[in-house]
């Protein structure tokens, strides 16, 4: 009776794929969504803009159920869950379907074996699966994560701004391939930049300089918080890090420019898991990360730019590290912890 049961609710979840705007996705009911994640049992995380279910459907696949924290009203709702099912790329969690149901609002994503970055990078209870994330992985990771905002930023219909890059929202799966998550809603800005969000996006640490002055936000700020994340991946501890033992890399970006205009390529990266045929590639890409991470908007590389630069087709202008290497770790410092997380 129970598998009958879930035959029927899936039937009738069909039945209203009927309206071709939705074509790309599936719409689930909020009954078949109590099934599948057995009444919201398994919490998978949560922010300021959601919770995230683990959840089975009828045919057994594994998906995450995000349960929206948005304000919308459901006609807004349904126009961008629409947009935002014509989005495919292989560096981004594929959007299977949602629920709206009065004030129930639910998307559905594919379930990412490897869960987050974060937890295989930077948490403090995960030490032995680092060992998994050697150099190519980290380097594959960095590309792909640049690829897929580049696929947000200039190759959709409309430019989607990601407005929280951070080791959390980069899933990996069961071939450690990136996935970039949370690129929900409310961030569908057309092709002008000239207004400003009124509601701060992002995590202490990676928040562009623009949040906090109240300029009109563009892409340029996910190429911050991508700058902030590839320097992460690259050295495998946060970028401002008070308990390290050596005062001077308290802040890791202003560090790691020193490094590079000394040569030394090395102590950048996580100890042991580059050998010396990985230098150059160590090099290119924190000297990307230091560029990405740029107080101007206008000297930030755009997206493209940074996916060239990776892939070692184009060169980095290395001159302007000259000028990274000299910032003042303590204002930068404030500026990195600034901000407000979700």
């Amino acid at each position: 009776m129970w598998q009958r049961h879930r035959q029927t609710l899936q039937l009738r979840s069909m039945e209203r794929l009927a309206d071709p705007s939705y074509s790309f996705l599936r719409m689930f009911s909020y009954m078949e969504l109590k099934i599948a994640t057995r009444n919201f049992r398994s919490k998978l995380g949560s922010g300021g803009f959601g919770t995230v279910f683990k959840g089975y459907l009828i045919d057994g696949t594994l998906v995450a159920v995000k349960k929206e924290g948005s304000r919308q009203d459901e006609k807004q709702f349904r126009a961008e869950i629409s947009s935002l099912g014509e989005i495919q790329h292989k560096n981004l969690v594929r959007l299977r379907g949602f629920c709206a149901e009065g004030s129930r609002r639910f998307l559905i994503y594919d379930y990412m074996l490897n869960g987050s970055l974060n937890s295989l990078l930077l948490s403090s209870n995960s030490k032995g699966k680092q060992k998994v994330l050697d150099w190519k992985n980290r380097f594959e990771i960095a590309l792909g994560t640049a690829r897929g905002l580049l696929y947000l930023h200039e190759e959709c219909r409309d430019c989607i701004i990601h407005c929280d890059v951070k080791p959390e929202n980069i899933l990996l799966d069961n071939n450690f391939s990136p996935k970039l998550a949370d690129f929900g809603l409310a961030k569908l800005l057309g092709r002008d930049f000239s207004r400003v969000l009124t509601t701060t996006r992002g995590k202490r640490g990676y928040l562009a300089p623009e949040w906090i002055s109240g300029l009109p936000i563009t892409p340029k700020v996910d190429v911050y918080s991508f700058g902030m994340t590839l320097l992460e991946i690259i050295s495998g501890r946060r970028n401002l890090d008070l308990t390290v033992q050596d005062s001077s890399q308290y802040y890791f970006p202003a560090w790691t420019a020193a490094q590079i205009c000394n040569g030394n390529m090395i102590n950048i990266v996580q100890e042991g898991i580059a050998e010396e045929r990985d230098i150059e590639e160590v090099r290119r890409a924190s000297i990307v990360g230091l560029l990405c991470i740029e107080k101007d908007e206008e000297v930030r590389p755009s997206m493209g730019q940074v996916v060239l630069m990776l892939e070692g087709k184009m060169q980095p202008q290395i001159p302007q590290i000259q000028r990274s290497a000299l910032m003042d770790k303590q204002g930068d410092r404030s500026d990195t912890d600034s901000g407000s997380e979700s």
